[in-house]
């Protein structure tokens, strides 16, 4: 079964990729689709953004989508900066600005206080059908600097106790263990078995 991942974001396309892989899904990315439209992500919260990516890109493509939409809740901002994650420090989606306005927004303030979550929410859609939802969090701290060179994003400032690293410290195997999407798309897995199935029987 082919399914579309509804991102051009390369680090969560590579994410996804490596967590589905050997379940016999063939997945692709937008960036392979030039006509795909491009959604606005102007809902409220992660579930109404990725339904409405999920839902708007398989209706015009005709085929079984996958999107997400995720990002950092940070406690002493009061859940900022949430939805608007990638465009925090303006609408160029910059990860170096986003990190620097946060540490900003952080400073002199201590580790106590500087808890936070990483949350996804996934949408599966069915052209002409129906939409499925499963979500995932990460708990964690900030840190007072960038740490490591992998992942995308907050990853370097994101701290996980339980392995003692930041997001950008890990392997991605070990983050895709330990990740909000990865949970969320573990979380997702039912659904993409049952479409499989129906798929395999012709029944879409």
């Amino acid at each position: 079964m082919k399914i579309i991942l509804a991102t051009h974001n390369d680090g969560k396309v590579r994410e996804l990729q490596e967590l589905l892989a050997g379940s016999g899904l063939e997945v692709l990315s937008l960036a392979r689709y030039p006509r795909a439209p491009k959604v606005v992500e102007d809902g409220s919260t992660f579930r109404a953004n990725a339904v409405k990516k999920a839902r708007e890109v398989a209706d015009a493509l005709g085929e079984i989508a996958l999107a997400d939409d995720s990002g950092l809740e940070v406690d002493y901002l009061d859940g900022a900066p949430g939805v608007i994650s990638a465009r925090f420090a303006g609408e160029e989606h910059n990860d170096a600005a986003n990190n620097k306005k946060l540490l900003g927004l952080l400073a002199g303030v201590p580790r106590e206080k500087r808890s936070a979550r990483f949350r996804c929410v996934v949408a599966i859609a069915v052209p002409g059908g129906g939409v499925e939802t499963a979500e995932g969090t990460c708990r964690g701290f900030i840190t007072t600097g960038p740490r490591g060179g992998c992942g995308f994003g907050y990853d370097p400032l994101f701290y996980v106790p339980e392995p003692g690293k930041t997001f950008a410290q890990l392997d991605p195997h070990e983050k895709n263990r330990l990740s909000h999407r990865g949970k969320a798309l573990r979380n997702a897995l039912p659904v993409l078995q049952k479409l499989a199935a129906k798929s395999a029987l012709g029944r879409f």
